[in-house]
């Protein structure tokens, strides 16, 4: 099983240098993957808060870090035209030496749509011609389309993409934007709200993903399952604009691996730790819980 982690998001106002340094000590440490959410605005009781464009950032942490795998968790469509998302891919997919992979999903937040002027309604409509717009432009180089939302004309990404494009992954758990995405994503990923952070809620759910992907024509564990994951480290002290409720994993380190190996042996390939807080130290600290949890698993 593979690791990463998510870099802030609201919970406070980080820097660029905090989250240069956060991404080197999470690639220097041994995470896999680093991940950052597609937001733009929430509203809290503490007052309104958000994070820097996610394009923007994946770019600057592809030229800073080697190794670890990049993406978001996911791209919201409706907040970028489909090609030009697509062009955004290619292009961060470049400045990392081919280490994306492109999460999308169809949003959710109507805060963030109202305020930047972005329309709510028919997002999963919208999702199916952006989708296939996107896919399309990222293996084949080039797209014609026209739909009830978006239309592009001999359209073309020039330098191409790499061949067949990054790898694509869906954030959703619908049934009609599992039916539109599992004939081609690599990658289905779900948020820990969705099974309450825990392993036994989740093994339904990966159930139900499997069985939809091979009646939809893929080969059993074709498509590979990643969960994020919130792991809280109550020792840790950092601000936070938010409470969340859902119950985290913690504990001591051992405590804390076994329940992360305890997701790998349910048939979890990737899993997202969202850190409580998340902070220089809270990466270094996970990392001691991931080194821990990989032995477990190799046992």
């Amino acid at each position: 099983m593979k690791f990463g982690v998510q870099l802030p998001e609201a919970e406070y106002e980080a820097t660029w240098p905090e989250i240069r340094d956060m991404a080197r000590i999470a690639e220097d440490s041994g995470f896999d993957s680093i991940w950052l959410g597609d937001h733009l605005l929430y509203r809290f009781e503490t007052g309104p808060a958000g994070p820097w464009e996610a394009w923007s950032m994946l770019a600057a942490l592809a030229a800073v870090t080697e190794r670890v795998t990049l993406g978001p968790l996911v791209a919201a469509t409706p907040f970028h035209s489909p090609a030009m998302l697509a062009k955004k891919a290619a292009t961060v997919d470049e400045i990392s030496g081919g280490r994306l992979v492109l999460g999308l999903g169809a949003g959710w937040n109507r805060l963030e749509f109202d305020a930047f002027g972005f329309p709510y309604d028919q997002r999963v409509s919208r999702f199916a011609e952006a989708f296939e717009i996107i896919r399309r432009l990222l293996t084949t180089g080039e797209a014609d389309f026209e739909g009830r939302f978006y239309t592009i004309r001999e359209c073309e990404l020039h330098p191409r993409p790499r061949l067949g494009g990054p790898p694509l992954m869906i954030g959703s758990n619908g049934e009609r934007m599992l039916g539109l995405t599992l004939p081609y994503v690599e990658y289905w990923n779900s948020w820990y709200r969705n099974f309450n952070n825990q392993v036994d809620d989740l093994r339904p759910l990966m159930a139900k993903i499997e069985q939809s992907a091979v009646e939809l024509g893929r080969a059993p564990g074709e498509v590979r399952k990643t969960v994020a994951l919130l792991v809280a480290f109550e020792s840790i002290r950092a601000p936070s604009r938010y409470v969340e409720t859902t119950p985290a994993i913690t504990g001591s380190i051992t405590q804390m691996a076994e329940a992360l190996a305890g997701f790998a042996g349910a048939g979890v390939d990737h899993v997202m730790l969202v850190l409580d807080p998340i902070t220089a130290d809270s990466v270094a600290a996970a990392a001691e819980v991931v080194a821990s949890a990989r032995d477990l698993i190799s046992s």
